[in-house]
């Protein structure tokens, strides 16, 4: 019987290399793709908190004028569309951003809403994919605000002394001049969203 030479012994050591070396460089990618989708995620934190919180702030303005207001019923329908004098509520949006660690961007988008674009403070970081150590995230939100209510006149044209009827969402208030103890609240007012 003819002796057989081990000439091709070893070959599965290359080989064996060569699929660990794949698999941990796919490992590595995997990661760099997560800690990207991580950073997206503060980023949209940081604009969705920013748009609502100013969104929030504003409707509590608005629902400070109604209040000042509530005697006034001709000024009502003006403050529940949003042309009342409030001014604009971007500073909570940078306070709110500053606190999910980015930086925002933020205008008022038309008379009842804020558009936000965000930014986070922190690079994706060191990852295999290069120019990854200086990229940061930048998402946008925009948050609106619906006033919730609608203003039906008293039922007697000869009370002219009553309050209109406020119909807010299935709620009903019948303010009485001197009797202003059961009022709605800004949620009642108005509701804040974020946009589709």
């Amino acid at each position: 019987m003819p002796l057989r030479t081990r000439g091709d012994a070893g070959q599965a050591f290359p080989i064996y290399i060569t699929v660990v070396g794949g698999l941990l460089f796919l490992a590595l990618a995997y990661f760099a793709v997560g800690q990207a989708a991580a950073t997206r995620s503060e980023a949209q934190t940081a604009a969705d908190a920013a748009a609502l919180g100013a969104a929030l702030e504003t409707r509590d303005r608005l629902a400070d004028e109604w209040l000042a207001n509530v005697l006034e019923p001709d000024s009502w329908q003006d403050i529940f569309e949003g042309e009342a004098s409030v001014p604009s509520a971007c500073w909570r949006a940078h306070e709110l951003a500053a606190r999910n660690d980015g930086s925002v961007d933020c205008e008022p988008d038309g008379l009842l809403g804020y558009t936000v674009v965000a930014q986070t403070n922190d690079t994706v970081g060191d990852t295999i994919v290069p120019g990854t150590e200086e990229q940061k995230a930048t998402e946008s939100a925009t948050a609106v605000i619906e006033a919730r209510c609608s203003v039906k006149p008293p039922a007697e044209e000869a009370d002219r002394d009553a309050l209109p009827r406020l119909s807010c969402k299935g709620e009903v208030w019948d303010l009485e001049p001197d009797d202003l103890s059961d009022l709605p609240r800004p949620e009642d007012l108005f509701d804040v969203h974020l946009a589709d």
